[in-house]
């Protein structure tokens, strides 16, 4: 059924919803083509094609009896393998969990499901999320459908590469530093990391997450599937202590409601060095909001530099989780992440307090700045995909980066503060790959990061572009 390639969640509910496509056809078709893509994409790491084929067969059945059926009933999905599937591997893209089967379904997995939708497999990941390319030594390295000698970027690059490829049209991912709005920019999809808390997240290696920069979300091709998915999830939960309230609204009835006459501030580098390319395609999508009745305004003021204290806060959270992992498997672990990771045993209280100033001071300037302006807009990324093996940049146009993490400077920073942000298409770079451009607003302003993603893209619509793999 060719006619169901790149179809949207959105469109193939309504297929389904119809009776013009059951949901075995739709669950099919998706793990067909993962057959047919996935040995050269290196996305998907575990699949579950006779459970899934087994529920769709029962909304077959369920949908003849003219039976209500959930929000996603029939959509296939895939989920990241750092999120539990109950009866498959967990295994955090690291040898030593190769066997960590999952005795129940993670939070959003479990909603996902709830709502109808049919997980069809795991998705690749570096280990434990670390890098911003998608390898580890258990699966693996995961190439870009754009692309293959490019990365689809990390840590939820496995998601990225299903959804680009049409595979599935949407797929569970996490972000604790950009780890779902790089890999959407980097293979021309939407990534939206919600206000941290939005979906709750866990269990988490059996120990809360004591530092509040990783938040779940979806990976997607359209924006209304994003605020499909995030209907679907979104919502209190006892077992996640950051778990926020449910908004009390339906982030898909209101995505067409974008307030007239919103200020905007564009950023164009944060003050590091950006690919022309890169930064071409973002202007010419910040200027897409003036055509959109918005204000938009060039900003340059400097930004607090916040890369040592993300860093900082990370590399603590990791270690708190994995200390007693890595003395008896260090063998079969990343050498650069377990390195990464011990370094924050020398991590003092001045240290780390220091950390936690500048992530205040972040905070204080995106105060004042959203007492200003209602969006924030920014380049999503600083270059274009580079090599799927890696390593990132560590030079961008000509200046070195004192810092690897300057290539993805636009992210993080929202981690440390919580911010809802999201990861649209803005064009091609000059050798045909994609880019994107973020939009960011106050913490809980959801609602508002989707509206003006939908407004953009129903000005430049995108969707109709897949790869040629």
């Amino acid at each position: 059924m060719a006619e169901l390639d790149f179809k949207s969640a959105f469109e193939l509910m309504a297929l389904i919803r119809r009776r013009e496509v059951k949901p075995s056809e739709a669950v099919g078709h998706a793990l067909a083509r993962v057959e047919t893509l996935n040995p050269r994409l290196n996305a998907f790491v575990a699949m579950r094609a006779e459970q899934a084929m087994a529920e769709a067969r029962a909304l077959d059945e369920r949908l003849a009896r003219r039976e209500e059926l959930g929000l996603l009933a029939g959509v296939p999905l895939a989920v990241k393998d750092l999120e539990e599937v109950a009866g498959m591997p967990t295994t955090f893209g690291s040898r030593p969990f190769r066997d960590n089967l999952a005795a129940e379904d993670a939070i959003e997995v479990a909603r996902l499901r709830a709502a109808g939708a049919i997980v069809i497999g795991k998705t690749n990941t570096p280990e434990f999320g670390h890098s911003a390319f998608t390898r580890n030594l258990l699966f693996g390295v995961t190439r870009n459908p754009w692309k293959l000698e490019r990365t689809p970027g990390g840590s939820s690059g496995g998601s990225a590469a299903a959804v680009a490829s049409g595979m599935v049209p949407m797929a569970t991912a996490s972000d604790a530093g950009g780890s779902i709005r790089l890999p959407a920019a980097y293979t021309g999809c939407v990534g939206l990391k919600p206000s941290h808390g939005r979906i709750p997240a866990g269990p988490r290696l059996g120990m809360e997450s004591f530092n509040g920069i990783s938040s779940v979300g979806p990976i997607t091709r359209t924006v209304t599937d994003a605020a499909l998915y995030l209907d679907a999830a979104c919502g209190y939960h006892p077992a996640d202590s950051e778990s926020l309230p449910h908004p009390g609204i339906s982030y898909l009835g209101v995505i067409e409601r974008m307030p007239k006459r919103l200020r905007v501030a564009f950023h164009p580098d944060f003050g590091h060095a950006i690919e022309r390319g890169v930064l071409r395609a973002a202007e010419e999508a910040a200027r897409a909001f003036g055509e959109l009745g918005c204000t938009v305004e060039t900003i340059n003021e400097a930004v607090p530099e916040t890369a040592l204290a993300w860093t900082t806060v990370r590399a603590a959270q990791l270690l708190a989780q994995l200390a007693d992992v890595i003395p008896a498997h260090r063998a079969d672990m990343n050498r650069s992440f377990v390195a990464y990771t011990e370094a924050a045993a020398n991590t003092g209280w001045r240290e780390y307090g220091a950390a936690q100033r500048t992530r205040a001071e972040f905070n204080e300037w995106a105060r004042r700045l959203f007492e200003r302006y209602d969006l924030l807009l920014t380049p999503a990324t600083a270059t274009a995909p580079f090599a799927a093996n890696g390593p990132p940049p560590s030079e961008i146009e000509g200046q070195r980066l004192a810092d690897p993490l300057l290539a993805l400077v636009f992210t993080y920073p929202f981690n440390l503060s919580g911010h809802p942000a999201i990861a649209l298409p803005a064009g091609m770079t000059d050798d045909g790959l994609p880019c994107g451009i973020q939009i960011a607003a106050e913490r809980h302003r959801d609602d508002l990061v989707l509206q003006a993603a939908y407004a953009y893209e129903r000005l430049r619509p995108w969707n109709h572009r897949p790869p040629q793999i």
